[in-house]
């Protein structure tokens, strides 16, 4: 028995170390996943922001004799902002920062569309737009809660399989770090996207 004794205690200690391998890489998993999760529910909401400016722009469509300068570049902004998307597991620092800068040109383009929209009475009076303040601005502000939410998830993601000795681990099973959403110029506070038309001029 004696003799078997230090392959039992190797054994044991095997077992202990497979184990908690295993363990570690399961959570790794799991805060992998609920980053990813926080991601698509960032896509998720600038998706409906894409909607509602969608919406937007074929109600300022009607309009006679709008600008069509500014209307373009809504749209053009708009196709771009819907078009480049990135896979939860591939989130890249240059993947994030090309989303980054689509979105921003988006809202650049629709702050421009609102200042040209002040000249318009009538659209200033349709209750589509009145409709829509709420509905944008509450998307926006969303998106703001969704980065964050993200930004935390994954953060937490990238300090754990950082730590020694998960990093090993981490680096044995090809779990990398996430890129985080990098904070904008006043990206503490929602793009004003204020359509309150019953001011008085």
């Amino acid at each position: 028995m004696k003799k078997w004794l230090p392959l039992i205690i190797i054994g044991v200690l095997i077992f202990a170390l497979v184990r908690w391998g295993i363990s570690i890489n399961n959570t790794m998993v799991d805060m992998k996943g609920q980053a990813e999760k926080s991601w698509a529910n960032v896509e998720s909401s600038y998706q409906r922001r894409n909607d509602l400016i969608g919406n937007l722009v074929k109600t300022v469509q009607g309009a006679a004799d709008f600008e069509k300068n500014t209307l373009t570049e809504v749209i053009n902004a708009r196709a771009k902002a819907t078009s480049t998307t990135i896979d939860a597991g591939n989130l890249t620092p240059q993947k994030m920062a090309a989303f980054q800068q689509a979105q921003a040109g988006l809202t650049s383009a629709l702050s421009k569309l609102m200042v040209v929209v002040e000249r318009y009475p009538d659209l200033k009076a349709n209750q589509n737009f009145l409709q829509l303040q709420n509905q944008l601005e509450g998307t926006e502000n969303r998106i703001n809660v969704e980065r964050n939410r993200f930004n935390t998830s994954a953060g937490d993601y990238n300090i754990y399989i950082q730590k020694i000795p998960k990093n090993f681990i981490a680096s044995l099973a090809g779990f990398e770090k996430m890129s985080l959403y990098a904070s904008d110029k006043g990206a503490d506070k929602a793009p004003d996207v204020n359509f309150d038309f019953n001011k008085k001029e």
